[in-house]
Order: C-alpha cells, then structure tokens, then sequence
C-alpha cells in the first residue's frame, strides 16, 4: 500500500513528531507547512473548530495537497474554560510553552486542588482541497486536573501541568505511546484515519 502525504498546518515539532507517530500504521505521512514556507494563518475564529478549518484550508491552498488542521488547548473550569483557544498565546502573542504554563499558575493561585479540574480539547479538521465544502471534522477531550507545579519532561505545552488521574501522574510523565493511547489529539487522529479509510 503506497502512504499517502498530507500536509500539516503546524510547524510545531513537537506536534509533527506526535502525530506522525501516531499515523505510523495507517500509511498516512503528514508533512509540516513549513516545507511549503506556508506562513501561519491567523487564528481569527472564535472555536476550535473555525480555527482548524482556517489553518487547514491555507495549508491546502499554498502546498496543493490535501491539509490536516488541528486546534487545541486546554480548558480550565475554574477560570471559565480559559485559555481555551488562546491556549497557544495565553501569555500574549509569541509567548513560549513555559510563559504560558507560567500565567496559567499563577491564574491558579490559590484555587483549591478538587477546582483545578480541567481537559484537552483536540479538533481534527481534513480538507481534500482549498475549497473543500466538507471537511471532515474529529473531536477528542481528555479530562484531568491542573497541578500546581510542573512534573515531567515528556511532551510540550501544558502536559507539565495536567494531571492524569488514571496514572497518578502528569501528561508530562507518561511515555510517548501511553500518551498516544489517551490523548485527546490520539483520539481525535484515531477518529480522523477511521473516517479517511
């Protein structure tokens, strides 16, 4: 079976590496839009969903391959679902994985640790073209908590942070398949290669 290439609206390695390994078996082989010099599109929605379909549709329409799109972050119930889909630049535009998990602490300060409840939210957007009336859309959530300091060196982003209950650890801790097998961009990918087979 010949693997098919897509491209990926992310130049985030962490990103591309994850979801590669995850497509491994489906003979699916995603290429970051960086290849292309595909500029980031910006993220004007105001859901996941838009946003995904954004980042997608410009993949699609620079590279000419068909694009996979993600939008993802964390959603915190003590602070009404922030950061949400400004999870990426929670501490302002161009902020690093560390300021953002920095400004999350400390908007947590003080919260009792049975509040600190929270998940990942992964949209998982497939369009065949720029122009795509219907796109194929995947969601995954994983739930968990937000601890009050970081534990782990595995992953990026907030996985320092997110408490998995089932574990008793961090997203951070877990070993790269664990994570694959739980997470909510795992989900949302597993559900997406079911739709494009």
């Amino acid at each position: 079976m010949t693997t098919r290439q897509f491209v990926l609206a992310s130049g985030n390695p962490g990103k591309v590496r994850e979801i590669n390994q995850l497509l491994e078996s489906s003979h699916i082989e995603v290429i970051p839009q960086s290849d292309f010099s595909v500029e980031e599109v910006e993220e004007t929605g105001l859901t996941f969903v838009e946003n995904a379909i954004l980042k997608a549709r410009n993949a699609a329409l620079h590279s000419g391959l068909p694009a996979i799109a993600d939008d993802s972050g964390i959603e915190v119930d003590a602070l009404d679902g922030a950061p949400g889909i400004y999870s990426a630049r929670y501490a302002g535009e161009g902020a690093s994985d560390e300021e953002n998990l920095i400004k999350l602490l400390k908007d947590l300060e003080g919260v009792a640790p049975e509040q600190r409840t929270g998940r990942f939210q992964c949209i998982m957007v497939y369009m065949r073209h720029a122009k795509d009336p219907t796109p194929i859309i995947c969601q995954g959530t994983w739930e968990g908590r937000i601890l009050t300091e970081p534990s782990g060196e595995n992953g990026f982003g907030y996985d320092p942070i997110f408490f998995v209950p089932s574990h008793n650890c961090s997203s951070a801790e877990l070993d790269p398949d664990t994570k694959n097998s739980m997470s909510h961009r795992g989900m949302a990918l597993r559900m997406l290669v079911e739709a494009l087979s």
